[in-house]
């Protein structure tokens, strides 16, 4: 620790700290514009002045190392008259437009430049002009006159969000940040940038122009979207959700969102809403009053009941429901008497006995600490944007981090080790670490892999996840969300559970949504007898209620989901949007997370209530009203419920979460054996192997409908099909040209590019789209041909 004065107090830091994050310490504050706490230092605004004694000019607060006995003026007329210099240079270009900017009354530099400006300028030349550029459909870079150059958007994009796009040219009066010639700025995190700049250079495209600070209410919510369970502000004005930012939470997502988390609102004013309760009546749909359609969907369940028993009826729920809906889903079918239910809608096996609710494995702070790591199945940016910030952080201070996947994809992890091999042959190449694990270890390998020969891979991924035996190593396998869909994710899981107990690794999941954890804790899950939602997509039910799902798009098999819905007589869809009307028969207007109180539980097992923040729209109504409401009309016992709070308190019930929480599986030791893949590759018409992730703008009702999220390079990119470049030339394909694909007895027609990074025996096939709906499995062999 180092002592030091900073005006008249007396402070202990760490070596190494700078004086502003000292003065920090003390609550003094010291203006500055590209100092930031997450950020390396640039010490480029000049801004941040202060006087050291027996130091000549006034230095950098940012960019000045504490010393022993150091003695700092951040308000002496020296530092004061140096801060204001460099005020008047930073006024010196900027327009003087502040009542039509977007940023007014929450710009840094219109605040510093009351107390720091002078009441008129004397410099009389002309200003100069910054031509606008195009950013993309999330950032407006329209009015770059404005930027001082304070380059955290630069800095933000290196080191947090893993790419540079944006950079400066030029140099003196002619330098100007820019992005490269032709390119947007497309990176997951890309909205940080708006909220980074301290002036009204960066703004928010879809909020541009729509509202003015002060006009807007504040209230706190929890993101909806993937597993981080991201912490929020809203912004309300007129009871219209109209922004979304970070609220700051370094236990769970640091200061950072993701544009998903940040952009994702616009669907809730979509015209795509559900907006008054819907029965459809001799094949005609009508809205209808509450009491109408609730009544049409008792009567409904119960005459399947009566004519065909409880085990005719089944609900399916969405991972992104809240935990109060959740568990009133299930206790309405318990009543009813089925034991039907399940929210693992892309989950296709689902052998695997597992202890308890899988999960993170560690706090989401540890990913940022982790000394190496093994990632089974994720497109990490895609899947999981907060949780590969953090990994990036890890692997710059040294950590090794591998990945297996089918793409060799680097997560924009520079150091990042990829393991690339076909879907089929994931288990194979587990068999080498393990195997590898073994030898390392001095200790026998389970039987069915004792004849696999390790490749060198395998010995480096084995020899991080073994470590040097140091009490600080954080060392880690993560299964990711393809892995769990995996047709034979049991395997898979049994694997990286052998290999994290002998190498003395956590193992844990990157669970998909906003609460995975969540409805393992409400018992979403099929009772004794009960089928899994693959099963019952093969075994169709007569009556089925859906909770926030949309099959065509959330079913690991989605022409099989939309065959069953179809085969059922009975069909109650809870939605937020005008969605399944060619399946339902009733349609219930649910409200998003923004208009219901609720509670998710993120990848660590942190439960995090909320509160909704304006009037539902419509008619809509809070899922856990409308449960309790089917539970009250089928005559229901313990459905009388008051309020959320009343409902989050019965189903945790003096819970103890961290109890419940359990990677481990029940499998037998001698684990399957896979083959190595037969695709022929060959032959006249070709096998291959389908890769589908979930594209990162398409997870979720939310982000489907959001147009600015549409409108990305990301979400583009998901409506094509991405060929190995031997397939692609052999197909004689330019890009742009349309493919056919054929799985089984489904066929669908595409747009292909080529992606060189696939191996030559597979095609990546983004799911959760309109083509896409129509195939089968997310994985399986497919044929490709020229449409």
């Amino acid at each position: 620790m180092v002592e030091l004065e900073i005006d008249g107090r007396k402070i202990e830091v760490p070596a190494g700290s700078m004086v502003i994050q000292a003065a920090h310490q003390l609550n003094r504050y010291i203006p500055h514009f590209c100092y930031h706490k997450k950020l390396s230092v640039a010490a480029n605004c000049r801004m941040c002045l202060v006087e050291v004694e027996k130091m000549p000019k006034a230095v950098p607060a940012c960019a000045t190392p504490v010393a022993a006995g150091m003695v700092v003026r951040t308000k002496s007329e020296k530092a004061v008259a140096a801060q204001q210099a460099v005020m008047e240079f930073l006024l010196i270009n900027h327009p003087l437009d502040c009542p039509i900017c977007d940023q007014g009354g929450e710009c840094q530099l219109q605040d510093l430049a009351v107390g720091y400006g002078k009441s008129h300028s004397r410099y009389t030349e002309a200003k100069r002009v910054v031509f606008h550029k195009n950013a993309g459909p999330l950032i407006a870079m329209e009015e770059m006159t404005r930027c001082i150059h304070c380059t955290r958007c630069v800095r933000f994009g290196k080191e947090i969000a893993g790419v540079m796009e944006l950079g400066m040219l030029g140099r003196g009066e002619h330098a100007e940040i820019t992005a490269f010639v032709g390119q947007t700025v497309d990176s997951e995190l890309s909205g940080n940038m708006i909220d980074l700049c301290p002036v009204g250079a960066l703004t928010s495209k879809p909020f541009r122009y729509t509202a003015r600070g002060w006009e807007l209410t504040r209230y706190r919510s929890i993101s909806p979207h993937d597993s981080v369970g991201a912490n929020l502000i809203i912004q309300v004005k007129n009871q219209r959700v109209m922004r979304v930012l970070p609220f700051e939470n370094e236990a769970v997502n640091e200061c950072w969102i993701s544009d998903k988390d940040r952009f994702s609102y616009e669907a809730l004013n979509s015209d795509a809403r559900l907006a008054r309760p819907m029965v459809k009546h001799n094949g005609a749909w009508r809205e209808t009053d509450w009491e109408t359609a609730l009544s049409a969907a008792v009567e409904g369940l119960q005459r399947v009941r009566s004519e065909s028993g409880a085990d005719s009826i089944a609900a399916l729920a969405s991972p992104h429901s809240t935990l109060e809906e959740l568990y009133l889903l299930k206790q309405l079918m318990r009543g009813i008497g089925s034991p039907h239910i399940d929210f693992r809608l892309r989950q296709s096996d689902v052998r695997a006995a597992l202890e308890g609710a899988p999960w993170l494995g560690m706090p989401i702070t540890a990913l940022s600490n982790i000394t190496g790591a093994l990632i089974i199945g994720s497109c990490l940016n895609r899947d999981h944007p907060l949780f590969a910030a953090r990994l990036r952080q890890a692997a710059k201070n040294g950590a090794p981090v591998h990945l297996l996947n089918a793409i060799d994809d680097d997560a924009r992890i520079a150091s990042a080790h990829r393991l690339v091999a076909a879907p089929s042959c994931w288990l194979n190449e587990l068999a080498g670490i393990v195997v590898a694990v073994a030898q390392i270890k001095g200790i026998a390998a389970p039987a069915t892999f004792a004849s696999v020969l390790p490749s060198e891979a395998a010995y480096a991924v084995a020899k991080t996840l073994a470590g040097n035996g140091g009490d600080e190593e954080i060392r880690a396998i993560f299964l990711g969300n393809l892995a769990v869909a995996h047709p034979d994710f049991s395997a898979l899981h049994a694997a990286a559970h052998w290999i994290a107990k002998q190498s003395g690794a956590t193992l844990g999941f990157l669970t998909e949504a906003a609460n995975t954890v969540g409805a393992y804790i409400a018992g979403a899950l099929p009772d004794v007898g009960g089928l899994s939602a693959a099963e019952l997509f093969e075994q169709p039910r007569r009556a089925v209620v859906l909770l926030n799902v949309e099959v065509e798009y959330d079913a690991a098999n989605p022409a099989a989901a939309q065959a069953a819905l179809k085969q059922a007589e009975f069909v109650v869809s809870v939605s937020m949007f005008k969605q399944g009307v060619e399946t339902a028969d009733v349609l219930l207007p649910l409200a998003p997370f923004t208009e219901t109180a609720g509670t998710f539980i993120n990848a660590q097992g942190l439960i995090q209530s909320f509160n909704g923040v304006v009037r539902p729209f419509g008619e809509a109504r809070p899922g856990w009203k409308i449960l309790r409401a089917l539970g009250n009309g089928l005559g229901l016992a313990n459905f009388e419920y008051n309020s959320a709070e009343e409902v989050r308190a019965a189903t945790l019930d003096n819970m103890d979460i961290a109890a419940r929480l359990s990677n481990a599986c029940h499998l037998p030791p001698a684990l399957p054996e896979r083959a190595a893949d037969d695709s022929q590759n060959g032959e006249k018409n070709p096998v291959f192997e389908r890769l589908s992730d979930i594209p990162i703008y398409s997870a979720d009702p939310l982000v489907r409908r959001a147009p600015s999220l549409q409108a990305t390079r990301a979400a583009k990119a998901a409506r094509r099909v991405s060929l190995p470049s031997a397939l692609f030339e052999r197909l004689g394909l330019k890009d742009g040209d349309s493919v056919r694909i054929h799985q089984g007895a489904c066929s669908a027609t595409m747009f292909a590019e080529r992606d060189a990074r696939l191996p030559d025996n597979v095609v990546r096939i983004p799911a959760a789209a309109p083509a896409s709906a129509q195939l089968g499995g997310l994985f399986g062999k497919i044929r490709v041909e020229k449409a």
